[in-house]
């Protein structure tokens, strides 16, 4: 393998670890149905905070994944 390679499968990895955590992090779709089932009492901020912690998640999720593709045809591409 070349240093380019290398440095690239480094960095690879970083981001595959990146987007497994943040997958991870993410609360599943399922959750606010059970909320809405169960009758949850959530206040309006509560609500919100989570909301924009998801959205914060879920942009996060969608540029890494561009990352994470981006690099696998870099190094497709190097191979």
């Amino acid at each position: 393998m070349t240093p380019v390679q290398i440095v690239f499968s480094i960095i690879y990895f970083v981001i595959a670890l990146a987007l497994i955590a943040i997958v991870m992090l993410q609360s599943g779709k399922s959750a606010g149905l059970s909320g809405a089932i169960a009758g949850g009492a959530d206040t309006f901020l509560s609500k919100n905070k989570a909301k924009s912690a998801d959205a914060k998640l879920a942009k996060a999720t969608k540029w890494v994944a561009i990352g994470f593709m981006v690099l696998t045809v870099i190094i497709g591409l190097l191979a």
